[in-house]
């Protein structure tokens, strides 16, 4: 399992214009057929993002959060 936290990704704030070399760190980290949980304090819009390009790549997609534990987004396991 793989854990990204993306408050990692930027300082104090998130950026659109800095939204390509976000998604490029969330692959990268991902790599290819892993199970992945996206976490940390960042906003929808790079959550949302970061899923859609994470789509394809990761067997599994997780949101986790001490408030709602672990969700799947995205189950592509054929087991």
């Amino acid at each position: 399992m793989t854990t990204i936290d993306l408050s990692t990704f930027y300082q104090i704030t998130a950026k659109l214009s800095d939204l390509d070399s976000y998604i490029q760190k969330a692959k990268e980290l991902a790599g290819e057929g892993n199970d992945v949980v996206l976490t940390g304090a960042a906003p929808v819009w790079l959550y949302l993002k970061i899923a859609h390009a994470l789509h394809g790549k990761a067997k599994k997609l997780f949101y986790s959060s001490p408030v709602t534990g672990d969700i799947v987004i995205f189950d592509h396991s054929p087991f």
